[in-house]
């Protein structure tokens, strides 16, 4: 570490160029000392000291390319550094020996994947609701961005269970929990695999239809709807469940508060209407 930091005045910002640097004052010294003795003897022979010059330019040429060459996996390790910082995985993985360099590849290897992994265990923890193991509205306002990049045209929907605080207050909150997850599952098995499906918070659950007009949307949950409210699987003691929904249309990512908005509206009549049905916005 002494010499290295007694040289950082040469090239402060060139960890490579200082190695060249030195390595070059290095290949040059026989040169030096055969000038310096034909100075101090006065015997000069010039083709000697010409063969000798052009021996020294060449082995300068291939030192400094080699060195060049044996320094590229440390610029490799920094990328692979970099990637870490912004918590990347590191897919372009060199392929080292057993020497230092090849320990340092390999340990930097090691940690920039086992650092993207915990950070993409911890995103995705912090997208998900832990109860139905959806997304969660952070996760789900994450994803909609990408998914509705642009002004790519799309359906909100704003999903509530109906009645579902008598059935937490009456059968308590495990079975209100387990009816929850039963629903989310249900919800994300009804739509398209290109659909987005998220937990908006407490009964309310959102989904967005990308690339679909309302009508193809409102056909979606109208058929699930019509499913969940003849089926005895998700009912809870003789009740069954429905739900109700409001729909509306999505014009890129900007639109989206003011999609749920208006599908808020839509839920909103719909629950007024008596329950069990499917409201577009107005």
């Amino acid at each position: 570490m002494r010499f290295y930091q007694a040289t950082t005045f040469l090239f402060p910002r060139h960890y490579e160029w200082r190695i060249l640097t030195v390595c070059f004052g290095a290949v040059h010294v026989p040169l030096i000392a055969c000038v310096a003795f034909a100075a101090l003897s006065g015997q000069w022979h010039p083709i000697t000291l010409l063969v000798l010059l052009l021996a020294t330019l060449a082995g300068t040429a291939c030192g400094l390319a080699a060195v060049h060459g044996l320094l590229s996996p440390v610029t490799k390790a920094t990328r692979m550094l970099e990637s870490i910082q912004a918590g990347k995985r590191v897919t372009d993985i060199p392929i080292g020996g057993r020497d230092l360099v090849g320990q340092l590849l390999h340990g930097v290897t090691t940690a920039a994947n086992e650092s993207a992994a915990r950070i993409e265990k911890l995103t995705d923890a912090a997208e998900r609701d832990p109860l139905t193991r959806i997304r969660n509205r952070r996760g789900f306002l994450g994803t909609a961005e990408r998914l509705l990049d642009g002004e790519r045209s799309g359906v909100f929907a704003l999903v509530d269970i109906d009645h579902f605080k008598l059935i937490n207050d009456q059968l308590g909150h495990d079975r209100g929990d387990d009816l929850l997850t039963a629903f989310a599952a249900r919800l994300s098995e009804g739509v398209r695999r290109t659909d987005l499906v998220a937990r908006w918070g407490g009964e309310e659950f959102a989904v967005v239809f990308p690339d679909t007009d309302m009508n193809e949307a409102h056909r979606v949950m109208d058929r699930l709807r019509a499913a969940i409210a003849e089926s005895t699987a998700l009912g809870v003691g003789s009740r069954r469940v429905t739900f109700s929904c409001g729909l509306a249309p999505l014009s890129g990512f900007s639109s989206l508060g003011e999609a749920t908005r208006a599908a808020d509206t839509a839920l909103y009549r719909a629950k007024a209407g008596g329950r069990n049905r499917v409201t577009l916005a107005a």
